[in-house]
């Protein structure tokens, strides 16, 4: 059975720091890129980070550039998603994801059918 559980969510302020991760089963991690999505209340679900697990390759939105970092440990069949200089902004339902691997996703990592999804992971962010 395929598994995505995501965690660390919660309560910060601006300013501040999180840190989600993202544990994975059930599908070889190295064959796999793995994707942090999220979705605000009212408003359209969008990507904000992708790592292809076999070389590190990573892809960011432009709204979280400079911010945020991806990372991943084949070990642990995780990825996560450090979140630095948090905005009242980036409050959302944080998702991770999995699509089957091929450079074509790296050209448009957000637009793309993923394979297997993750149930979501509160991040609110006050002012």
């Amino acid at each position: 059975e395929v598994q995505l559980q995501a965690s660390g969510g919660g309560l910060v302020q601006a300013g501040g720091s999180l840190r989600l991760s993202c544990t994975t089963s059930g599908f070889n991690f190295a064959d796999y890129a793995i994707a942090w999505f999220r979705q605000a209340p009212g408003k359209e679900r969008e990507g904000v980070s992708l790592i292809s697990t076999s070389d590190g390759t990573t892809r960011y939105a432009d709204s979280v550039k400079g911010r945020f970092t991806i990372s991943s440990d084949v070990a642990e069949n995780t990825v996560y998603l450090q979140m630095n200089s948090l905005k009242p902004e980036d409050t959302a339902v944080y998702y991770c994801a999995a699509v089957r691997f091929w450079v074509g996703v790296l050209v448009h990592p957000f637009s793309r059918e993923y394979d297997y999804w993750g149930q979501g992971t509160q991040v609110t962010v006050s002012s």
